[in-house]
């Protein structure tokens, strides 16, 4: 089954079961939009939490789960992976795709370079950057319009705009 990360369970929030959330999605409280989370714990073991309650807090998430009902209960779930089922997803719109689905994407720039493959999104500041490995380097890519020319998934590939050498 194909599973994709959502959020990080943090640690508890209070007495009374609560837990801070951080959330992969955008906007971070389309998280709570998701009734039932399947946590992912260090083991590989998954269990499923009905979520009883949830709001933003600043610019984090804050969660209660079912059945979770102290801070000793709370913390047990600290660093647990929120996962939810590929098919779950709703279909992203045109010129979006999920960060899931293009990592391990080979990418080359304007010029022909191959820059290497996706291995990972950073949120920065100015957005999500691409983290791109190569032959012996990295490129922290930019991921917006400006500089995501063409993706193919199909083909496996995303072209950008972006220079092979920075000065």
């Amino acid at each position: 089954m194909d599973w994709v990360e959502l959020g990080r369970i943090g640690a508890p929030f209070g007495v009374k079961g609560w837990t801070h959330v951080d959330s992969y999605t955008d906007p971070p409280e389309a998280l709570l939009e998701y009734p039932n989370w399947v946590l992912r714990v260090a083991t590989g073991q998954r269990t499923t939490r009905q979520v009883a309650q949830g709001e933003a807090r600043g610019e984090r998430l804050v969660a209660r789960l079912e059945g979770i009902e102290d801070r000793d209960a709370a913390a047990a779930l600290t660093g647990a992976v929120i996962e939810v089922k590929r098919a779950e997803l709703p279909p992203p719109g045109k010129r979006q795709y999920y960060q899931a689905d293009l990592i391990g994407l080979a990418v080359r720039n304007l010029e022909g370079v191959e820059l290497g493959q996706v291995v990972q999104f950073v949120d920065a500041p100015t957005g999500p950057v691409m983290v791109v490995k190569g032959a012996g380097r990295e490129h922290w890519v930019l991921a917006t319009r400006e500089y995501l020319r063409k993706v193919e998934l199909q083909e496996g590939r995303i072209l950008v705009d972006w220079p092979a050498e920075l000065e």
